[in-house]
């Protein structure tokens, strides 16, 4: 990864750790930080823990990315710094957040967990910020693990000193336990067994997320807000951990190995994401972007009508529904917890209709949309000069 993006890299056991050793780094206790509102809770709970104050951003409602043009000079005169999403691939305007960020002196942190392999002016994603992060779940698949990677090298054995301050021991269950996850997970689909699988997993309790979003638990949470003398990730174990308690888990061998193994596979793996991706942005759900090259997303985002209706659709082909961040952070955490969008209609607009779908299944999805007669979403009057919307079918 050093040799792909011309920077120092330094491995993390989770994204979301990493996210947070970069923003104690970086933003002073108090600084507020400019975010997508249309992003993992897991995120805003991570900015939180590091005792910064999130203010969310309006976007373009066609991909979800920043909207620059419509953040008031006063939100940017307010900042300390500027966390990019990326969402699902689609790059933010890092060009432009890196030459806003450098007139107010402020730095620009990149979250490129789903921008393994996307581009923008000629660079890769993650190469524009003070610091990136990257995920090695998503497109790498190794549902474990992730990277910081630095534009000042020398910077790096600082980081690796705060990383293992948060580390635990690794644990020769946790090892076991994700040896077999992928024979447990295939035998699961196989069988079809899903649906009993998450059943049971409700009945014991063990399901976190009984909807899009965790539960806020806005008591306990302004209770960790309140420590003294300030939050540590401790305080915000409870939020930062869901879906993946093991994120603090120093590696074993086998994950490494299997970490290894899989990058060895990236680049045919991105292939197979922009394959897939081409295919579904000729859709007559998808808007056009001419002149822009097809990311190898990690998802596509789809703007579809009935959104449940297409989600129930896949279901039943097997096809599950991931990464929907409905409703965007402010109407979800309130103004107690960030500051709300200056335009938030975009965002929510966006947050209802975005269906992500799975480009590695594209044909499947497609074929289950059309059968399905799943109407496109036109974006709200206005909302986009560069980009109409869709009318018409594109090549279903």
């Amino acid at each position: 990864m050093r040799n792909r993006l011309g920077r120092e890299c330094l491995y993390v056991p989770s994204c979301r750790l990493g996210l947070y050793v970069a923003l104690r780094h970086w933003c002073p206790p108090g600084a507020r930080v400019l975010m997508s509102p249309v992003n993992d809770d897991v995120i805003f709970f991570v900015l939180l823990a590091a005792g910064l104050r999130p203010v969310q951003a309006p976007l373009r409602p066609e991909d979800g990315s920043i909207d620059m043009a419509a953040v008031p000079e006063s939100v940017w005169r307010g900042l300390g710094a500027v966390l990019t999403t990326n969402l699902y691939g689609n790059p933010d305007p890092a060009p432009e957040l890196r030459a806003r960020c450098d007139q107010l002196g402020i730095p620009l942190i990149e979250d490129a967990a789903h921008a393994i392999g996307s581009q923008t002016a000629g660079q890769p994603v993650g190469s524009f910020g003070d610091v990136s992060v990257f995920s090695l779940s998503k497109h790498a698949g190794a549902k474990t693990g992730g990277f910081l990677t630095v534009a000042d090298p020398a910077l790096r054995a600082g980081l690796e000193r705060a990383r293992d301050e948060f580390l635990e021991p690794a644990r020769l269950t946790a090892e076991l336990a994700y040896g077999l996850r992928p024979y447990a997970e295939a035998g699961v689909r196989g069988l079809r067994l899903v649906g009993a699988a998450r059943a049971t997993l409700r009945l014991l309790g063990l399901e976190e997320r009984q909807d899009i979003r965790m539960e806020l638990r806005p008591g306990e949470l302004k209770q960790a807000l309140a420590a003294a003398p300030a939050p540590a990730l401790e305080d915000f174990h409870s939020w930062i951990r869901v879906d993946m308690h093991d994120y603090r888990l120093r590696p074993g061998g086998l994950r490494l190995r299997r970490t290894g193994r899989l990058l060895r596979r990236l680049e045919s793996r991105l292939e197979a994401h922009r394959a897939g991706a081409l295919r579904l942005s000729a859709t007559r759900w998808a808007l056009p972007r001419p002149g822009r090259p097809v990311q190898p997303l990690f998802r596509v985002p789809l703007l579809v009508e009935d959104r449940d209706a297409a989600i129930t659709a896949l279901a039943r082909h097997r096809m599950t529904t991931g990464y929907l961040y409905d409703p965007p952070l402010d109407a979800y955490a309130g103004e107690v917890f960030t500051d709300p969008s200056p335009a938030p209609e975009a965002a929510a607009w966006f947050a209802r209709h975005a269906l992500p779908v799975d480009p590695l299944r594209a044909e499947a999805a497609i074929s289950v949309l059309t059968e399905l007669g799943a109407r496109p979403a036109t974006p709200p009057s206005g909302a986009t000069a560069t980009q109409p919307p869709v009318r018409g079918d594109r090549g279903v």
